[in-house]
């Protein structure tokens, strides 16, 4: 990589980071250029040069976060052990709930509002992925692997169940009387959704080491 384009590469790192954190506390009526500038460290110009608009901004934000959470499952393929993939599928989403649930509230706040920035992106990108994964576990099942079950329910009930500890984190902490959350959490509440959904499928969650 030559030194352009790794700088391009950082500045383009910054924006996205900044805007993440302006989207997440003001959200997308809220933000402003000139305040994710700021807050990169970059002058404003910057922004429209590589963005030209808040929604592009905004949608790209939006496109990063969804990709992330799915990086694990789109890896899987009908060769693979489903216990181990569905373990792993939910103990990453359930940690990147805990680490940045910024991120998921940010999304889960646009589809609540009726998906208007991100409308292209789940019918063009999520959508096939999803039909794509659909068709895995549908291998899974026709191999005699795991219980038949509805795919898409599985994989919705996963994205629920995971993301529910970021977008009502609020409640969760007012209610347990936590202020945040620790790896025992994760750990206990990934036993948890993992034993309920795989036996659920009919299969023997992994043991997990110490």
């Amino acid at each position: 990589m030559s030194k352009r384009q790794a700088n391009r590469e950082e500045v383009f790192s910054r924006i996205l980071e900044a805007a993440e954190i302006e989207f997440g506390l003001k959200g997308f009526g809220g933000a402003s250029l000139q305040h994710i500038a700021e807050r990169a460290g970059l002058p404003k110009p910057n922004i429209v040069y590589y963005f030209h608009s808040k929604a592009n901004l905004y949608k790209q934000v939006l496109n990063n976060i969804a990709d992330s959470w799915n990086d694990l499952f789109d890896k899987a393929t009908a060769t693979d052990d489903p216990a181990i993939v569905l373990d792993g599928f939910i103990r990453t989403k359930l940690r990147q709930s805990f680490e940045n649930g910024r991120s998921s509230r940010i999304f889960a706040q646009e589809v609540i509002q009726g998906a208007h920035y991100i409308g292209d992106y789940l019918k063009e990108d999520l959508r096939p992925w999803l039909q794509s994964r659909v068709g895995v576990i549908e291998q899974w099942i026709d191999t005699g692997k795991m219980r038949k079950v509805d795919p898409v329910a599985l994989i919705f009930m996963i994205w629920s169940t995971t993301q529910h500890y970021a977008d009502f984190e609020a409640q969760i902490f007012a209610l347990t009387g936590k202020e945040q959350y620790d790896e025992d959490d994760l750990h206990r509440i990934g036993d948890t959704l993992s034993e309920i959904i795989l036996r659920g499928c009919g299969l023997t969650p992994p043991v997990r080491q110490a």
